[in-house]
């Protein structure tokens, strides 16, 4: 895929491949069939989906042994290439293998599932063994003679010798190290990683990339933050071992990065933290700093911010499978008397979750487009006996099945549902 795109289409091609903007839009396109259910749609993007997986794996690429693990040259979102195993690219790999695995499967594509499974296991094993120091994890720098790497994946930046690189990442704390599990979460994958290893990458990032106050922080490139404002700054070499010349952007401020990580922090339960750093950012971007709807990093207007969109689905605890016709409604804040924002990518509205008199109702509202139900998964909670609940549309009943345990109570709708525009839903429980 080629990794930057001029407008109009196809007056120039670059010719390169982006390790992280690759295989990160494997995991989009997981996400979007996810939040959509169109299998149809999927299956005519599967074969090119498949190709983009694959590539990791071409002579000279960047995982050219198919070990799971990305060891070549990887250029990546900081304008350099990384030679060696590292967490940004390398956790975006695992996610990538993890979200092919769930799509081959759908396509009925089962020998590559399995394959993508096995490298999954043997990548994050081999990641969380080599490259977690105990308080996060590091880079491996590398070295590969430059006749081997593979055409379109050798930029040029900070690797004219590609067997002693220069702007590398080395032993600092990445602030993104763990954007491939954030997305990852996003979209519904499951832990990539060891969980307390992960916990403990979010709390070190919190404990050294965190700065409260920015006075005496030298960033030799752009400056996005300043004086007595409070940031994550992009890497962290607290414990010395930096790089002679680290890669760029590495001292500087970028929002993007900041949502992602501490929307991660949301998802763990690092509910405080995570907050604090978002309130961070909307503090600088306050209408008398900076532009409120412009948070720059490369130019005005970037795309990397909208991240912050995310912190709605943490927040809310909303996810939507339509694969299964599945929605689950888990907010991580207080849900005794909660309503949010929903959408799919049929459709979009409101949902609420009061509690009152040792009965919980549950309503979903649909504003706009149409959804289709099969099931729906709450917080475990107070909730009637079987046959006690009552589920209406309108002043329609419908038959439904409760199910609950200690973690979850689960609503399953024999007939499915199709809520169209106007329908409100309501589940007492």
């Amino acid at each position: 895929m080629d990794f930057r795109e001029l407008l109009p289409s196809n007056i120039e091609r670059w010719g390169f491949a982006a390790a992280d903007g690759q295989i990160g839009s494997i995991i989009k396109l997981y996400f979007d069939w996810q939040i959509s259910g169109d299998t149809d749609w999927l299956k005519q993007l599967w074969p090119n989906a498949k190709r983009a997986i694959e590539f990791a794996w071409v002579p000279g690429g960047w995982d050219a042994n198919r070990d799971g693990v990305m060891e070549g040259v990887q250029h990546n979102t900081y304008d350099v290439e990384f030679v060696g195993p590292n967490p940004l690219c390398g956790v975006w790999y695992l996610g990538a293998l993890r979200a092919s695995e769930e799509m081959a499967t759908a396509v009925g594509d089962m020998d590559s599932a399995r394959q993508y499974r096995n490298l999954f296991q043997q990548g994050s094993k081999w990641i969380d063994d080599n490259l977690f120091n105990g308080e996060f994890y590091i880079q491996k720098v590398g070295s590969v003679p430059t006749h081997e790497v593979a055409k379109g994946l050798l930029v040029g930046m900070g690797t004219v010798d590609t067997e002693h690189p220069e702007f590398q990442l080395g032993e600092g704390c990445l602030v993104d190290q763990l954007v491939g599990q954030y997305l990852a979460q996003v979209a519904g994958l499951g832990f990539l990683l060891d969980r307390q290893n992960v916990v403990k990458t979010l709390q070190s990032i919190y404990k050294y990339n965190y700065k409260r106050v920015l006075y005496d922080h030298e960033s030799v490139a752009r400056t996005f933050a300043l004086n007595d404002e409070a940031a994550l700054v992009i890497c962290d070499y607290s414990h010395g071992k930096r790089p002679r010349t680290p890669f760029p952007y590495f001292q500087e401020v970028m929002t993007g990065f900041e949502y992602s990580a501490a929307i991660l922090m949301l998802y763990v339960g690092m509910m405080a933290e995570g907050v604090e750093l978002i309130e961070n950012i909307r503090r600088r971007y306050d209408g008398k700093r900076r532009n409120p709807w412009d948070e720059a990093e490369c130019g005005f207007h970037y795309a990397r911010p909208m991240a912050s969109w995310s912190a709605l689905l943490a927040l809310s605890g909303f996810r939507y499978d339509g694969k299964n016709q599945t929605i689950e409604a888990k907010p991580r804040v207080d849900s005794t008397n909660f309503s949010s924002f929903w959408s799919t990518g049929l459709g979009w509205g409101t949902f609420s979750i009061m509690t009152a008199n040792s009965r919980r109702e549950f309503a979903l509202s649909v504003l706009g487009g149409r959804m289709a139900c099969q099931r729906v998964l709450l917080s475990a909670g107070s909730a009637s006996a079987p046959g006690k609940s009552s589920i209406k549309i309108g002043t329609r009943s419908i038959p439904h099945q409760l199910q609950h345990d200690r973690n979850e109570v689960r609503i399953v709708f024999p007939d499915g549902l199709e809520l169209n525009r106007g329908d409100r839903l309501v589940a007492l429980l």
